[in-house]
C-alpha cells in the first residue's frame, strides 16, 4: 500500500466532510495519509497564508523517501501567487534523484505545469482527494484508470469520438485550460513543439472556451501540435439566446481554422468520472473516426 502525502496550494477546503470521507477511505484501502492538516488550514479564501502553501509546496524537495503519492486536496485559487517564489531547481533535482507520482488538477495544473516547463518533471493530471476520493459515491471508472496510471508503465484509454481518422504521437501535456491560458507569456509554460495538448475546463461556456482556444491558436501554441483533446466541459447551459451555439458547434469551428485535428469525447476534468493522465509524458494516438486510443509511457509508477 501506498503512503500519500496531501498537498493544498489553493483554495480552502470548504467541503471538509468530502475530504474527511476521502480520508477515511484512502486509509480503509490500507494506505497511510499524511500531512492531513493541510485540511483544515484556513486563511481568508486560501488554504492557508501564502508563505504557509509556498512552503508545502517547497517541501516536495524533502519529502521522506517513502513517500508515494503526492495528492491534492482541491482546486479553487491561489496557485498563481506562488509561482515565482517555487523552488523549481530543487524540486526537479529532488525529483529526478527520486521521481515521485504528483497528482491533481483544475487550479493544480500551474503548478504541474510550472514543474514540466522549469524541470522537466512529470506529473498527473487526475482525482483529487475531497472532489473524487471524497464523493459521497466513488466513480469506479475514475478509480480504475487512476491506479491503472500510477501502477503500469504503458495504459491506454479509449473513448468515442466523432472527428477524422488520425495518428500522432508526442509528448503529452495541458490540463485545466484556464490555468494554461493564464501562463502564456510566462517561464511557467512549457514550450512543446509537436505534443499532443488535451484541455478541460468547468463552467465555462463554449464562447468562453472558444476563445480561450483562439488565444492559444493566435500565439501559435495550437499550431506547433499534432493533436488537441478536448476533454469534459460542463457547469453551463445553452440559452435562447445561443440559437444552436452549442459546445459541438465550436469544435467545428475550431477545427475549420486548425490544421491540426481535433477530438473531443474524452472523459477528462471537472467530472466524477474521468481518467488519469501523465503531463509530459509520451503519448500514441490512434482514431479510426469513430473510436480513439491514447497510449501513454515514459511516467514514474508505483515501487
Amino acid at each position: 500500500m501506498s503512503l500519500i502525502h496531501l498537498i493544498a496550494p489553493s483554495g480552502y477546503c470548504i467541503n471538509q466532510q468530502a475530504a474527511a470521507r476521502g480520508i477515511r477511505r484512502l486509509e480503509e484501502a490500507g494506505h497511510q495519509v499524511a500531512n492531513q492538516q493541510a485540511v483544515t488550514r484556513r486563511f481568508q479564501r486560501f488554504a492557508g497564508t501564502d508563505s504557509e502553501r509556498l512552503a508545502e509546496v517547497n517541501q516536495l524537495a524533502c519529502l521522506p523517501p517513502e513517500t508515494d503519492i503526492v495528492l491534492a486536496v482541491r482546486g479553487g485559487y491561489g496557485a498563481s501567487r506562488l509561482l515565482e517564489s517555487i523552488d523549481f531547481a530543487r524540486i526537479g533535482t529532488a525529483l529526478r534523484a527520486r521521481p515521485q507520482i504528483i497528482c491533481g488538477h483544475s487550479d493544480f495544473t500551474a503548478i504541474q505545469l510550472g514543474l514540466l516547463a522549469q524541470c522537466g518533471a512529470i506529473t498527473f493530471s487526475g482525482p483529487m482527494l475531497a472532489g473524487n476520493f471524497g464523493a459521497e459515491e466513488v466513480d469506479e471508472y475514475t478509480l480504475r484508470h487512476f491506479w491503472m496510471a500510477m501502477r503500469e508503465p504503458e495504459f491506454t484509454v479509449t473513448w468515442q469520438s466523432d472527428a477524422p481518422a488520425t495518428q500522432a504521437a508526442g509528448t503529452l501535456w495541458g490540463g485545466n485550460l484556464a490555468m494554461l491560458i493564464s501562463l502564456i507569456g510566462s517561464p511557467w509554460l512549457p514550450t512543446i513543439h509537436g505534443g499532443i495538448l488535451v484541455v478541460e475546463d468547468i463552467n465555462e461556456h463554449p464562447f468562453r472556451v472558444e476563445r480561450m482556444l483562439l488565444q492559444l491558436h493566435h500565439a501559435g501554441i495550437l499550431a506547433r501540435q499534432k493533436a488537441i483533446i478536448l476533454g469534459s466541459f460542463n457547469g453551463t447551459t445553452a440559452t435562447d439566446y445561443d440559437a444552436g451555439y452549442d459546445f459541438d458547434e465550436m469544435r467545428r469551428t475550431l477545427q475549420q481554422r486548425l490544421r491540426v485535428p481535433v477530438l473531443s469525447g474524452l472523459p477528462f476534468g471537472h467530472e466524477p468520472q474521468t481518467v488519469t493522465l501523465p503531463l509530459g509524458a509520451f503519448a500514441e494516438l490512434q482514431h479510426d473516426g469513430h473510436t480513439a486510443r491514447l497510449s501513454v509511457s515514459g511516467h514514474p509508477v508505483l515501487r
